[in-house]
């Protein structure tokens, strides 16, 4: 189980930390690539930041490359997403998704979402 959380509304050129909480044990998280996806209202889900099992790579769109950073935590079973420089285009809600495919992460396990708000 994936929890989301650290959404709220910021002006345009602010910045966020996102959080994304697993409930599993230590020993299965690191087994999952994490990632991080958005969906702005009428639009499709789209996919923001990857790392992977040991947090070692990273790889994102670039719409939010050198703007976001994804990082994760395997001693707390926690991965973030650090947003800075943020532009109202990044409106959206905010899921974290584990996938056991880093390199084709699309997300089998998904938390909640978690609503970032950029105003102008």
């Amino acid at each position: 189980q994936l929890q989301a959380s650290g959404g709220g509304l910021v002006q345009a050129g602010g910045s966020l930390r996102l959080s994304c909480a697993a409930s599993t044990s230590g020993r299965t998280f690191n087994r999952y690539a994490m990632g991080w996806f958005r969906q702005a209202p009428g639009k499709e889900r789209e996919f923001v930041a990857a790392i992977s099992y040991s947090g070692s790579s990273t790889y994102y769109p670039d719409a939010v490359k050198g703007r976001f950073t994804i990082s994760r935590d395997n001693a707390k079973n926690m991965v973030y997403l650090q947003m800075n420089s943020l532009k109202p285009e990044d409106t959206a809600v905010y899921y974290c998704a584990a996938d056991p495919n880093y390199s084709r992460l699309t997300g089998v396990y998904w938390g909640q979402g978690t609503l970032v708000t950029v105003s102008s």
